[in-house]
């Protein structure tokens, strides 16, 4: 039978010095907790729209987060492929 297996993403998006920002936090199964942050500020010229602004920070939030979760695979498969270094958790 397959395993399912459930990981938690939770974004956490506030306002701080004039743009909004968007912390999203992925919590595996084990202990391994990676985080992205994220972005946005509105344009003097633009409508203020913060929706917009949410959107995109959560955006680049989740992208960075997507970065840094590829990294952490990298550097498991490096740690894998030679027998007695540890895994990066």
């Amino acid at each position: 039978m397959n395993e399912v297996k459930h990981w938690t993403v939770s974004v956490d998006i506030d306002e701080h010095d004039g743009r909004t920002r968007a912390l999203a936090r992925l919590q595996t199964r084990d202990t391994r907790s990676l985080t992205g942050v994220g972005c946005a500020r509105l344009h003097p010229a633009d409508h203020d729209v913060p929706e917009i602004g949410d959107e995109l920070a959560v955006a680049r939030a989740l992208g960075d987060l997507a970065h840094s979760l590829l990294g952490a695979a990298a550097d498991d498969l490096e740690a894998a492929s030679h027998p007695g270094r540890p895994l990066a958790r």
